[in-house]
């Protein structure tokens, strides 16, 4: 589904991607982890197109498309979803006003009829009620006043909502207590698993990997992937640290 193949990025002229390869197959939960700096965010927002960051080699296939020759727009109708390590605040704006706007924009993008205001809210209740959200927080401005779980929770629901192919979640734990991590977590599972979709899961934690259980795990370094393993190797992270288990020979 997803295809990276020795990519190249820099912002403001230092070389953040240095020659990174992954494969996420459809249905695949594939983990990635990795040091401070490692790159992690860099790739997510590569991927999903983010002003400033320049891509200087290689290539990016999404569902048999080149992702790298799509504006932000096109790869979002096309079924890519990035979520944020900190969902930004939009004042003004409601949840149910941005992302009805949202919904029907990838809609039209994709040739299908735009959902009327009954059935757009239909939709939002069912997800909401996923993520434990409250319908009256959908009506409040987009993630003004929100606590750091109920961003990522609300964030959680416009994926429902948007029900795209592949998730990219650049640390989707982050700021979460326990509780809210699980209602979180079973989200994803919800509406990602077993569904032939993908994810790219970025995290630094096992926490997150103890409820949403990934297929693979991949280590960020530098800018390229190190090594790959089971959902084992995540917990050998947690144990031993990356030093010592970057240190052993491929």
């Amino acid at each position: 589904m997803l295809k990276i193949e020795n990519l190249t990025a820099e912002i403001d002229g230092k070389t953040i991607l240095n020659g990174l390869s992954l494969e996420v197959a459809a249905g695949e939960i594939h983990a990635i982890m990795g040091p401070n700096g490692a790159g992690k965010s860099t790739l997510s927002y590569v991927l999903g197109g983010r002003p400033g960051y320049e891509v200087t080699g290689g290539s990016v296939t999404f569902r048999g498309q080149d992702l790298l020759d799509m504006e932000p727009h096109e790869r979002a109708a096309a079924g890519l979803f990035l979520g944020f390590q900190y969902p930004v605040e939009i004042p003004g704006v409601s949840n149910v006003q941005f992302l009805r706007e949202a919904l029907n924009a990838q809609r039209k993008g994709r040739g299908e009829e735009p959902l009327s205001g009954g059935e757009f809210l239909k939709v939002a209740k069912e997800k909401a009620a996923l993520l434990k959200l409250d319908m009256d927080m959908l009506k409040r401005n987009v993630n003004v006043g929100f606590s750091g779980g109920e961003k990522k929770r609300a964030e959680m629901v416009q994926m429902g909502i948007l029900d795209p192919a592949f998730a990219v979640l650049d640390e989707t734990d982050s700021g979460l207590d326990i509780d809210a991590l699980r209602v979180v977590g079973d989200g994803i599972n919800a509406i990602m698993r077993d569904s032939g979709k993908g994810v790219l899961l970025i995290t630094h934690y096992q926490r997150l990997l103890d409820v949403v259980k990934p297929d693979k795990v991949s280590i960020l370094s530098k800018g390229r992937i190190v090594k790959t393993g089971g959902p084992d190797l995540a917990l050998r992270l947690e144990n031993e640290g990356y030093d010592a288990v970057m240190a052993e020979p491929a």
